[in-house]
C-alpha cells in the first residue's frame, strides 16, 4: 500500500517558482516516496536520511543535487507530508547537513 504525498504551502510555493523542467524533476522524485519513504541502508542511493532538527524527527530527500525536501512520515495515515523544499545550498547553510 502506498503513501499519499502532501505538500505544505511553503513546498507548493517553492515548486511553483521553479522552471518547468526543475518542477518536473522535483515532482518525479517526490513521487518515489509514495512506495518507499524511509531511507534504505545499504542501497547506495544516499538521497534519503533520517534527521533530528529542533527536537523533531524529519527526513530529507536530496533531489538532483539541486534541491532538498524535508518531510515527515505518518504511517498510521499512510501519508508523507513535505514540510519544506529548499535549494540544496540553502539547506546546507540552515541545517548543516550533506
Amino acid at each position: 500500500m502506498s503513501y499519499q504525498i502532501l505538500l505544505s504551502e511553503d513546498a507548493r510555493s517553492y515548486l511553483a517558482a521553479l522552471d518547468e523542467k526543475s518542477a518536473r524533476i522535483v515532482k518525479d522524485n517526490l513521487r518515489k516516496l509514495e512506495d518507499e519513504p524511509y531511507p534504505r541502508p545499504g542501497s547506495g542511493s544516499g538521497d534519503r536520511e533520517k534527521l533530528h532538527i529542533d527536537g523533531e524527527e524529519l527526513y530529507r530527500l536530496h533531489i538532483d543535487r539541486t534541491h532538498t525536501a524535508l518531510y515527515v512520515i505518518l504511517d498510521n495515515d499512510r501519508e508523507v507530508r513535505v514540510v519544506e523544499i529548499v535549494d540544496i545550498d540553502e539547506a546546507h547553510k540552515r541545517y548543516g547537513f550533506d
